[in-house]
């Protein structure tokens, strides 16, 4: 039995969250496989609106069980915040949400040291969510972090502290003020830590390899999205880990020859949050449309998202490094009522026309060529099945499908749970 996965394909905020939450029915077991806090994935169902952080999407379906895999990070006051925002909705969270040993903990001097670099750069900024993410990965990689499993251990709180010395050697270090009350901190992560031991620690890897030997069914959950990615997206603007297909193998334990699946997630147009380039940004009134229609405001920041055409040439990018089997289009009911609808199919690279993603996407190296299709004004918020769907929209995702080689087996007209129409 293989382990499928749903990946992010643009600069995340995609809509993974829903469509985890449409599929878990086919699903044992759903694993969050690499991020932190930093995500924000919103399902919205039967009336209610839920955000969710570090738990995996699948919690509202009783039957499955939701592993936080060992490649995400932890910030225990914010995991039991969510915990105790989903109280109210009759979850066993001792059976369903098990935690992996080796996922690593995000401490609240982590945080601290995002706020203090972010600070030191000034106009140079990342736009880092200020979770800790960076500074945790970080510590991960330089072999002294502190882990899920430390906390099994008597010592556990000496670790802790020694850790936190190490960090506040490094603020004083970004010579920056921070307003912060240290013991006011450590407390709040001590309760939360007490909390957090009273769920189930596993040794996921393990765990994982069991269920897929009994033929469990499992889906993979990705947060963020590829082109944030470490590695392969718009470094240094990206976050700290592998948000594509490779990141679940080492965020699981999964092998390689194990995935079977890989569902890519995108929005019907593109947006971004944060710094960094992005080729196909609109300042116009149609980019102003896009952000109102779409509400595109950041699920855990409420920042305001950037928003531009759909970029072929990223999204084609991204399918090529996760081995994209089936995409699935979101937000398609935004784009109604755009008498032109554009795609950027090429970049005019340093003087070149170029299909490729380059190493560097920088304005003043690229500008987007792009191809017109005709739009569409029907309301798509109240369809149920593809033979509603007009006729001008069939076309943009024929000719979505043709420029991927994918083809595009969910398309969302909404963000209900129920506003999913599959092809």
């Amino acid at each position: 039995m293989a382990v499928d996965l749903l990946l992010g394909l643009q600069w995340g905020d995609e809509g993974k969250g829903k469509i985890v939450d449409v599929l878990t029915q086919n699903y044992n077991l759903i694993s969050r496989f690499q991020g932190g806090p930093n995500a924000g994935h919103t399902l919205i169902f039967d009336g209610h609106k839920h955000v969710l952080h570090t738990i995996p999407s699948g919690i509202f379906h009783k039957e499955a069980v939701n592993v936080v895999g060992n490649g995400v990070v932890i910030d225990p006051v914010i995991f039991n915040k969510e915990i105790d925002d989903l109280s109210k909705f009759d979850v066993d969270f001792k059976n369903v949400l098990l935690i992996s040993r080796k996922a690593h903990l995000i401490l609240p001097t982590h945080r601290l040291l995002d706020a203090a670099s972010e600070k030191a750069k000034g106009k140079d900024k990342i736009g880092s969510t200020l979770k800790g993410i960076g500074p945790t990965y970080m510590d991960k990689t330089g072999r002294n972090g502190m882990r899920v499993g430390d906390l099994e251990l008597d010592n556990w709180k000496e670790i802790f502290e020694n850790l936190t010395q190490k960090h506040l050697k490094m603020i004083d270090f970004y010579g920056v003020e921070l307003d912060y009350n240290l013991d006011e901190l450590r407390a709040n992560f001590f309760a939360a830590v007490d909390k957090l031991k009273e769920l189930t620690f596993i040794d996921s890897e393990e765990y994982l390899h069991t269920a897929i030997k009994e033929n469990k069914t499992i889906l993979a959950e990705g947060a963020q999205g590829s082109l944030l990615d470490v590695d392969f997206g718009t470094y240094p603007f990206v976050t700290s880990s592998n948000t594509t297909a490779a990141g679940a193998c080492t965020g699981l334990g999964v092998a390689p020859n194990q995935i079977g699946e890989v569902f890519g997630i995108f929005k019907a147009y593109t947006t971004r949050v944060g710094s960094g380039p992005f080729p196909t940004e609109l300042f116009d009134e149609d980019g102003a449309t896009m952000a109102k229609v779409g509400h595109e405001f950041g699920a855990t920041t409420g920042r305001a998202r950037r928003c531009g055409w759909l970029d072929m040439v990223a999204l084609k990018y991204a399918c090529q490094v996760n081995g994209v089997t089936q995409l699935n289009m979101m937000k398609a009911d935004v784009l109604s009522g755009f008498e032109t609808i554009k795609v950027c199919t090429a970049y005019k690279y340093k003087g070149e026309v170029i299909e490729h993603f380059p190493y560097n996407i920088e304005p003043e190296n690229v500008q987007p060529i792009y191809t017109e299709l005709k739009g569409w004004k029907e309301d798509l918020t109240g369809m149920t099945s593809e033979a509603e769907l007009p006729a001008a929209l069939n076309d943009y995702i024929a000719f979505i499908e043709k420029e991927t080689g994918i083809k595009i087996t969910i398309v969302s007209v909404g963000p209900d749970r129920k506003q999913t129409i599959e092809r």
